[in-house]
């Protein structure tokens, strides 16, 4: 199937501030897509472009082939969490979710089954400003699902979520991939996000730095050794001058480049003992990073 939401060369310029410069990337539907950058990377900024609350300077956001401004019943269509702060601090959960309803041509059903859904049954009829950050997060996606829509697109939906809300969380956008819904979630919580994303886009700087299914990127990505020994100067010349890209860390090297069974040899070679040399495999965060810092 095509891509759902695409974002085409797009361009966000504040005066000669480039907040985002020709950002390109989809999300497909059956898919969960993680949108990672770090503050001030320019993610934000796209997702607002992508939901027509800012005006790109070029370039085209896209959702089943139109503008967001230009979608027929869009509550319909997308559901969004930008913000946590969706509801005013006076009314109550329920009351909230009623208002809204109205807006989305949902029932009271709907908003009943949605209160129970994100679990805050409970707490509906008790004012949402007395909610903890976790409960108006559950709030907020409670509101974005409201329209049941295909689409969602939700800036860091994870935070102030305890573990088991990030559970919660985790298991309901691979029930709604799985449905055959479209997600396109940001998060700083890098090690969670690696649970439930199918696909990776990196934003740096403003710029995309990579966009590609989680896999091929655990499959790119360069492993580490982990390397201890009785002299490290020696290992580490050693290392380099067989290739090797070299850090330390403590008394332990970082090396990159080299197969386990070169580095050994090359140990051996050098008369060093060799004290541990294990095989570092990257995670999504050690990813990240090494992405972003390029």
């Amino acid at each position: 199937m095509g891509a759902v939401i695409e974002a085409l060369n797009l361009t966000k310029r504040y005066g000669r501030i480039v907040a985002v410069d020709d950002v390109s990337f989809t999300a497909a539907p059956g898919r969960v897509t993680g949108f990672l950058g770090l503050n001030g990377s320019g993610k934000t900024t796209t997702l607002r472009m992508l939901l027509g609350l800012s005006r790109a300077t070029s370039g085209d956001a896209l959702i089943n082939g139109r503008r967001f401004r230009d979608l027929r019943d869009p509550v319909r269509q997308v559901g969004a969490v930008l913000e946590q702060g969706v509801s005013h601090p006076g009314q109550t959960g329920r009351a909230h979710l009623v208002t809204q309803a109205i807006l989305a041509g949902a029932t009271r059903a709907r908003v009943d089954h949605l209160l129970e859904y994100v679990g805050l049954g409970h707490a509906a009829d008790e004012r949402s400003g007395g909610y903890s950050l976790g409960m108006r997060q559950r709030l907020a996606v409670a509101t974005a699902l409201l329209g049941d829509p295909s689409v969602l697109v939700l800036d860091e939906p994870a935070n102030g979520l305890d573990p088991e809300g990030i559970a919660w969380l985790r298991e309901l956008l691979r029930e709604h991939a799985r449905n055959g819904g479209t997600v396109l979630i940001s998060s700083h919580l890098l090690a969670e996000l690696a649970k439930v994303v199918d696909d990776v886009v990196i934003i740096a700087r403003g710029r995309i730095k990579r966009a590609t299914p989680l896999a091929d990127l655990y499959g790119s990505a360069a492993h580490r050794l982990r390397v201890r020994g009785r002299d490290p100067g020696r290992l580490w010349q050693a290392f380099e001058r067989a290739g090797g890209r070299v850090r330390m860390d403590g008394h332990v090297l970082e090396v990159v480049g080299l197969p386990p069974e070169q580095a050994g040899e090359i140990a051996f070679s050098a008369q060093v003992p060799l004290y541990e040399l294990t095989v570092d495999t990257p995670n999504l965060e050690q990813i990240f990073f090494d992405l972003a810092a390029a």
